[in-house]
């Protein structure tokens, strides 16, 4: 049998579990998470998880990108480093990276034959809890000697919590999945400091007052030392273009009273807030214990590579794809949009899943929305047309209604050639990974024409 039927084995045998991502937030609110399972399945493996140290990060928005800085940094200081993110894009095997490289089909295959005996001692595992599992296993096997690994949903009950990290990392919060951890940022708050160990510093970015009093109070309940970004550590932007941003951080990181810590950081990711994103990877390093240099980290922050974070696939007319789906990171994207290309207008391909503040969404980018193109992505959760344009009445938005995917990518672009607007794939990671792959094949096929 080819790898490739083996490895399409492997997904289905790992899909066959319960699949949250794929559920509805009201099924998802009744779920039965407890990390129960999760340790008896880790002990089982021989504790695969201790073999390593793990930077373990956790927020709403700016997760992602804090963890690829992380892991960018430990790369550029010559650790084989495991890189742990959900969802993936476009295959599976990039939720499990090894120096920036997803792990292969073939690795996947070997993985999943030798996680099966363990999954099948344990009832009611699911596919996160799985593929987590198999994470923690590939990076021991295949011989990371640093890992970070990004919480999939809330903290205190993710699978990913069943580590002793070298320092917790906590981003910025805001509102999303309510349903399942809360619906104030108190709540939320509550749910992220769950991943805060014993003794264990903390990195927090800014947060709302609200947040932060959670944050503190359970830092120093857990005799953890926490590190504020904005308050501990200082950070301000240098200058930014389309080729990157500068910025500048300070602050006292390696012990109490240690020397001050000044260094200036390029980063290929663009917007404010991935500034404040860099100081918190840069702190987060320096505060963990793994040893790294200043040098080391500048180097590995310059290469970084994040897809789907204000990625401008073209700069005329802009065709730009993002992964911003709740009110605070549309917010983030419509000021990035009049930072880089002030006056110009969108054309938004927008889906959304059935959990997300739409309303919000769309109040926020208003402004800029030449015409919002509404369509749903290949997937369980996703809000059908007819709902989304109902809001889009009501937010006063113009907008069509094209499915599937790839049509509305090819009439976004068809617009965009008549008036030189925006195109702009946002609100649904799972509608920007069809967008950017359907993008993908029309480039390809005007370079063979």
């Amino acid at each position: 049998m080819d790898i490739e039927t083996q490895y399409n084995q492997a997904l289905d045998y790992l899909y066959s579990f319960v699949d949250y991502s794929l559920k509805h937030s009201s099924e998802l609110a009744k779920a039965d998470f407890n990390l129960d399972r999760m340790f008896a399945l880790m002990k089982s493996l021989g504790n695969p998880q201790t073999k390593y140290p793990i930077i373990h990060v956790a927020g709403t928005k700016g997760k992602g990108s804090t963890s690829a800085l992380c892991a960018a940094g430990l790369q550029a200081a010559g650790y084989m480093t495991g890189l742990y993110t959900s969802p993936h894009l476009e295959d599976f095997v990039e939720r499990i990276r090894i120096n920036g490289e997803p792990i292969s089909h073939e690795q996947m295959v070997e993985l999943v034959d030798e996680i099966k005996p363990h999954v099948a001692k344990i009832e009611k595992l699911t596919t996160f809890e799985i593929t987590t599992a198999l994470a923690f296993m590939a990076f021991a096997k295949y011989g990371a000697t640093a890992a970070v690994f990004e919480v999939g949903l809330g903290g205190r009950l993710d699978a990913t919590n069943v580590v002793t990290p070298k320092v917790s990392v906590i981003t910025s919060l805001s509102y999303d999945h309510m349903a399942v951890l809360g619906n104030t940022l108190a709540l939320i708050a509550g749910e992220k400091a769950g991943i805060i160990k014993p003794g264990v510093p903390v990195v927090s970015s800014p947060q709302k007052d609200e947040a932060l009093q959670v944050l503190l109070r359970v830092a120093s309940e857990r005799n953890s030392d926490i590190t504020l970004v904005g308050r501990d550590v200082e950070f301000e932007r240098v200058d930014s273009s389309l080729s990157g941003q500068r910025l500048k951080v300070e602050g006292r990181l390696s012990a109490v009273n240690g020397p001050l810590s000044i260094v200036e950081l390029h980063i290929p990711l663009l917007g404010a807030h991935q500034i404040e994103n860099a100081a918190t990877a840069y702190a987060a390093l320096k505060v963990s214990g793994i040893p790294i240099t200043d040098e080391q980290i500048k180097l590995g922050f310059s290469q970084v590579q994040w897809r789907a974070r204000f990625e401008v696939a073209r700069v005329e007319p802009p065709v730009i794809f993002d992964s911003a789906h709740n009110q605070d990171s549309f917010e983030k994207l419509r000021e990035t949009l009049d930072e880089y290309f002030p006056g110009k207008k969108v054309y938004l391909i927008f889906g959304a899943s059935e959990d997300k503040n739409i309303p919000g969404m769309f109040a926020e980018m208003k402004p800029k929305i030449q015409k919002i193109i509404i369509t749903r992505a290949d997937h369980p959760r996703a809000l059908s047309v007819e709902h989304i344009s109902g809001l889009a009445d009501q937010a006063g938005a113009g907008w069509e209604a094209v499915v599937p995917v790839k049509d509305a990518l090819r009439r976004a672009l068809e617009l965009s050639a008549k008036d030189g607007s925006i195109v702009l794939s946002a609100g649904s990671m799972f509608v920007t990974a069809e967008v950017m792959r359907e993008w993908k094949l029309l480039n390809e096929s005007t370079e063979l024409e």
